[in-house]
């Protein structure tokens, strides 16, 4: 008489897909690999940095790039042992999302327009002007079809985050054509 007790090995695998794990096991490991190879690399320079202190900074620099490398092989070590013992992350659930539907690279390929040509017109235009463009073309690549108001708003983020970094922090963007005005 055949034996028609369940096997439950099998059954796992048919569930989870078998060979798809396998790959998407594959697929994480490496993510834990990348991680451990990051957390090596800022230790690595961690121990390059000089001992540096002062009486306004005791701990010096060293501590924060320390403390990060070990946090990062630690998670690489947790994440690998996770995916050992069958730990899949769930799929994206959001109701705003269409899993079925591609990427949009359109958009991807306007935003990087728009980085890449911030990345150019920083240093002859200004942070204001190329800041100005780069978040009201991001507004645009993301759907913004007022165009005098996103050029608006950007100009008051452009702005914004000028006078924060050299008021809020005594760093100097570049100011290109308008040096002097602002």
């Amino acid at each position: 008489m055949p034996d028609h007790s369940p096997d439950v090995t099998r059954g796992t695998a048919r569930e989870t897909g078998g060979d798809q794990s396998a790959r998407g096991d594959r697929a994480q490991y490496a993510l834990c690999a990348g991680l451990a190879v990051l957390g090596v690399l800022l230790l690595t320079d961690a121990a390059r940095i000089g001992h540096a202190t002062s009486s306004n900074d005791p701990v010096g620099p060293r501590p924060v790039p320390i403390i990060l490398g070990v946090l990062l092989l630690v998670t690489a070590v947790l994440y690998a042992v996770d995916v050992f013992r069958g730990g899949v992350g769930s799929p994206e659930e959001g109701e705003d999302v269409d899993l079925s539907s591609g990427s949009d690279w359109k958009t991807l390929g306007l935003l990087a327009g728009f980085f890449l040509l911030n990345a150019v017109l920083i240093q002859p235009l200004g942070w204001v002007i190329s800041g100005t463009i780069l978040f009201a073309g991001s507004a645009f690549a993301l759907g913004n079809r007022h165009h005098v108001r996103g050029l608006l708003f950007g100009l008051g983020l452009a702005l914004a985050t000028f006078y924060a970094f050299a008021i809020g922090l005594d760093i100097n963007l570049p100011a290109g054509v308008l040096q002097g005005i602002l």
